[in-house]
């Protein structure tokens, strides 16, 4: 799988934002809760219908 591929960008969906697999929920969203310290089980705790392989992994090792 590419590293990236469950983000989508969809324009009737928040904005057309880039978004994990076509939920709201934005990657800026994600990115700004690991910039604010949070970890992996905690951002996976607040959105459950999110799933390890989702970018949340990907995502904590670029910017991790």
């Amino acid at each position: 799988m590419k590293p990236l591929a469950r983000i989508t960008f969809d324009p009737k969906v928040m904005g057309g934002r880039p978004c994990i697999r076509g939920l709201r929920i934005t990657v800026g969203t994600i990115v700004g809760l690991i910039a604010s310290g949070k970890s992996r089980a905690e951002i996976l705790k607040l959105y459950p219908y999110l799933e390890e392989e989702d970018v949340v992994k990907r995502l904590f090792m670029l910017l991790g």
